[in-house]
């Protein structure tokens, strides 16, 4: 299914959704100008557990590295639908929850959901050396706000029939 749009209102101006997604957009640039596939980027900013946890990969991480994957990971995209995927949503729900929590609090929020999101895919993988990307843990966060905040509200959506022979 693939989000429309939602029957809730917003009286706001959603700012920080606005920045998000221009973060994420200048990021997603960035990354096609170095090369969707370059695995070094993606060790170096990515969310990698071994980098924590097995020290023969963690020798090469400084521990600035180590925190900033932290939050670096959530603005790292594997590809263009994976990215307008992840901004459509927070398009459709973001303004909703923006206006709920005010500003500077859904920001928080936003990072909070993002940073646990890639603590528990840690903890359920304590030596993956494989690179963790994406807003997805964030957006989720912002999806299940918006559904215990608004449980009436509709979402209008496309279902895609895919007919495999």
């Amino acid at each position: 299914m693939i989000p429309i749009r939602d029957t809730q209102p917003s009286n706001c101006v959603p700012v920080v959704t606005y920045i998000l997604m221009g973060v994420n957009l200048l990021v997603f640039t960035l990354q096609i100008q170095i090369g969707l596939n370059n695995e070094a980027f993606f060790y170096s900013y990515g969310l990698v557990p071994a980098k924590y946890t097995v020290h023969e990969m963690s020798k090469y991480f400084s521990i600035g590295n180590q925190l900033f994957s932290i939050l670096s990971y959530m603005f790292l995209h594997g590809g263009f639908l994976h990215f307008i995927g992840n901004m459509w949503t927070l398009y459709i729900f973001g303004d909703n929850v923006e206006e709920y929590f005010g500003s500077i609090r859904f920001l928080g929020f936003y990072l909070i959901c993002g940073i646990i999101s890639g603590l528990f895919h840690f903890f359920v993988n304590p030596i993956s050396m494989v690179p963790t990307i994406g807003a997805s843990g964030a957006i989720a966060g912002v999806m299940g706000a918006y559904f215990l905040l608004y449980p009436k509200s509709r979402i209008l959506t496309l279902i895609p029939i895919i007919i495999i022979p």
